[in-house]
């Protein structure tokens, strides 16, 4: 066996329709489009989603829920990661910038501080907010905390 007796597997490669060529093609006259109408016409395009006069789907399905423009999500960091983070790098103050660097927020996060998990060394963090719990844990730890 070489190149040049390779073939397509039979009944793998189809022709094409040969449309609009005359009576003796059996696809003449209506060129498969049936009588009349606008679906026979060329440049005709149905209407996204047109079910046929039925009332669509997206008709159908009631409206509900909306995106509140005015929300600021935060990135949560928990305790237990300011704590994994002063032991590793030997840190004593941790801000923003500090978790940029080491991959835990991209640049435009806005930074949360959340209680689990414990501090045992004092740690000075600086972040956008902090919840009630993580404020009072950094502090009695003899941390201070600092809102950007």
């Amino acid at each position: 066996m070489d190149l040049s007796n390779l073939k397509y597997a039979s009944g793998s490669v189809k022709k094409g329709k040969r449309v609009g060529r005359g009576t003796g093609s059996g696809r003449g006259g209506t060129s498969t489009r049936g009588h009349k109408g606008a679906q026979s016409r060329s440049g005709y395009s149905q209407k996204f989603g047109f079910e046929g006069g039925q009332m669509p789907l997206y008709r159908r399905v009631p409206k509900f829920g909306f995106k509140n423009i005015n929300r600021v999500e935060y990135k949560a960091i928990n305790l237990d990661v300011l704590q994994n983070l002063s032991e590793q790098h030997k840190l004593d103050t941790i801000g923003v910038d500090t978790l940029m660097e080491h991959g835990l927020i991209s640049k435009r996060d806005k930074v949360k501080i959340l209680s689990r998990g414990e501090l045992k060394n004092k740690i000075n963090v600086t972040a956008n907010a902090f919840s009630e719990a993580a404020k009072k844990a950094i502090e009695s730890s003899g941390g201070t905390t600092t809102i950007v």
